[in-house]
């Protein structure tokens, strides 16, 4: 089965920066991509990094935040989120999700909201 694990959030301050890790597991690890997205009090989900895939591909929608970097670790099966010059508007629960098989790059770079899979978010508070 396809498992996904979300860790690293809690409390942070304003300017402050943070890692998040996923680690996932239970499908072809030579055909995927993941990405990060979060979930604010009264609002949307919404797409917050980059997508990184299986092939070393990464694939970018032109409304990301430009303080979000997505980066991965094959051998360990785990990606990554890091947060950088934290803003009070970040606070919500993160996610990582999946897709595998890949799709074709363009529907990531098009900012994907219904990746196949879906982890348990972490919390992320941010205050001054």
């Amino acid at each position: 089965d396809v498992q996904l694990q979300a860790s690293g959030g809690g409390l942070v301050q304003a300017g402050g920066s943070l890692r998040l890790s996923c680690a996932f597991s239970g499908f072809t690890f030579d055909d995927y991509a993941v990405g990060w997205f979060r979930q604010a009090p009264g609002k949307e989900r919404e797409v917050v990094s980059c997508f990184s895939s299986s092939d070393g591909g990464t694939y970018c929608p032109d409304f990301v935040n430009g303080r979000f970097t997505i980066s991965s670790d094959r051998a360990k099966r785990t990606v990554y989120l890091q947060m950088n010059n934290l803003k009070a508007e970040d606070t919500a629960v993160y996610y990582c999700a999946l897709d595998s098989p890949a799709r074709n790059p363009r529907y990531y770079r098009s900012g994907a909201l219904d990746m196949h899979w879906w982890g348990l978010g972490t919390l992320v508070t941010v205050s001054s």
